[in-house]
């Protein structure tokens, strides 16, 4: 079994930024796959960035790349997520999601393929 706890959001401006945090309880083992997905009212849920292990291998969906940040810190056993440059567009409740597979890349962006949530963080960008 894997609890998922998020942490980290709130109320910040445009071209603020923001981290996240994802505290994992439970077993951790040598093949995973870990993400971050957002969902904004009246919208489906979307994936934002994953990493695969063993490996590390990291995705970012087009909108995100070159400012959002995906990382993992072993020793607090937590998932992070760096957000630079936020938009008004990014204003959404943020997940943390986990299987115990690691995905390959056509898998990464299906949010079915995720066994494990977290209750959300909501971020909101505006001024």
């Amino acid at each position: 079994q894997v609890e998922l706890v998020e942490s980290g959001g709130g109320w910040v401006q445009p071209g603020d930024s923001l981290r996240l945090s994802c505290a994992v309880s439970g077993r951790t083992p040598s093949t995973y796959t870990m993400g971050w997905f957002r969902q904004a009212p009246g919208k489906d849920r979307e994936v934002v960035t994953a990493i695969r292990y063993p490996g590390a291998t990291t995705y970012y969906r087009d909108s995100v790349k070159g400012r959002f940040t995906i990382s993992r810190d072993s020793a607090k056993n937590t998932l992070l997520l760096q957000m630079n440059s936020l938009q008004p567009e990014g204003t959404a409740v943020y997940y943390c999601g986990a299987t115990l597979r690691r995905l390959i890349t056509s898998q990464v962006r299906d949010v079915t393929d995720y066994n494990y949530w977290g209750q959300g963080t909501q971020v909101t960008v505006s001024s």
